[in-house]
């Protein structure tokens, strides 16, 4: 079968997981780069990529790259694009274009000049042009250039992957789907682990780590940007849907634990819960963060904290770390906690020494996981806040 190269986007900081998933799944030539992963493979490469990524926003196919220096080289990298052996003249498409390092003055003329090369050439082959849909494509056209490089990719997926097809409520500020399962693989969870979330919100968390504990495919009840091309293998897809459905675990008793002071939050997470068919196998309830036990004797605490758009007064949230600090040491020796924020203060506030800084984004939010492992003595007050620790340039 033919191979072809592609792009996987996720969220920053979730590149290694990401890479590690594709390898897994038999991807050739993986190469982690800012924002994404490179890889190559076939047609059900591109399938499972798709069905099965946790952590990808978004599967690009490369159709044509080449050397640029203005917007007409781009135009005639567009043209020579044989687009009718993609998708049909009868389907609508839409074109962006990001850029690194990039010369040119406009981003959005070089949008202009690769959807004019798409139109020419449907005009040249097929008489005719496919009409432009700006909210929802049936095609997405991206376009990345860098300094000296243009390619232009298909885009496989069609809505971004995140969207699994069941989340119907969120808080105001919720995670994304793919952003919590790779902050589960870097907070070191796995099935099995006992898993608590006492500031579930929506539940995205706990619905992710039940999803990932029964083996169910991320993509099993949506539909893909593939379906709609050409080249599209009816059979094939069947047969790796299929293959995914049939090895879902059955239904389990699952170690995974969610609590929110909000009646509001809980019910959108027991609600949410129960259209991904998962309500009787996560335990749920209202509680306070600062009432809560461990119901375990090990685990993996996650909490995405107030920030970003959710914050309400700084120092009202800084006064509340010490007091999580404290439950810590008091309620769960023996647990690895990890807190997601945009406020770098927080280890200093909290009280504890972190073991993990893990940089992220959230949306725009640049923002942190700070783990911290419990042992068996934490408990005993410490004589003053350890020291925050220092920034370090990222790349």
């Amino acid at each position: 079968m033919e191979n072809y190269k592609f792009f996987a986007s996720c969220p920053r900081g979730l590149e290694i997981p990401l890479s590690l998933e594709l390898s897994r799944m038999g991807a050739a030539k993986v190469k982690i780069t800012d924002g994404g992963v490179h890889f190559a493979g076939d047609l059900e490469m591109c399938y499972k990529a798709n069905l099965y990524s946790h952590t990808a926003g978004r599967i690009y196919m490369a159709l044509a790259s080449g050397p640029y220096r203005t917007e007409q080289d781009i135009y005639d990298l567009s043209f020579s694009t044989a687009w009718n052996e993609w998708f049909s003249i009868k389907r609508n498409f839409r074109v962006d274009v990001v850029a690194t390092n990039c010369q040119l003055k406009s981003l959005n003329f070089a949008a202009l000049r690769i959807k004019d090369g798409i139109c020419d050439k449907f005009r040249q082959t097929d008489g005719m042009r496919p009409n432009v849909e700006p909210h929802s494509p049936d095609m997405r056209i991206r376009g990345f250039l860098d300094e000296n490089q243009a390619t232009i990719f298909l885009d496989t997926s069609g809505e971004t992957l995140f969207k699994r097809g069941f989340r119907e409520q969120t808080n105001i500020a919720p995670i994304r789907e793919n952003l919590a399962c790779g902050l589960l693989f870097l907070a070191g969870w796995e099935p099995g682990i006992p898993l608590l979330d006492p500031m579930c919100g929506s539940g995205t968390f706990l619905i992710e780590a039940a999803r990932i504990a029964l083996n169910i495919a991320p993509g099993s009840s949506r539909k893909f940007a593939f379906e709609k091309l050409l080249n599209f293998d009816q059979q094939l897809w069947n047969a790796t849907l299929q293959e995914a459905i049939e090895n879902e675990l059955d239904d389990a008793d699952l170690p995974i634990f969610g609590s929110d002071v909000s009646a509001t939050a809980v019910e959108a997470a027991k609600n949410n819960l129960e259209n991904a068919g998962l309500a009787d196998m996560v335990k749920l309830r209202k509680a306070n963060i600062l009432d809560i036990t461990a119901p375990a004797e090990s685990g993996v605490m996650i909490a995405n904290l107030p920030y970003g758009e959710r914050m309400g007064e700084l120092d009202e949230m800084r006064r509340l770390y010490p007091k999580i600090g404290d439950l810590l040491k008091r309620n769960f020796a023996g647990w690895s906690a990890y807190f997601l924020t945009s406020d770098l203060k927080l280890p200093r506030f909290i009280g504890l020494a972190t073991n993990k800084r893990i940089p992220f984004r959230n949306g725009s939010l640049d923002c942190r996981m700070y783990g911290f492992k419990m042992v068996e003595g934490s408990n005993k007050p410490s004589k003053q806040h350890p020291v925050e620790e220092p920034e370090q340039p990222e790349n």
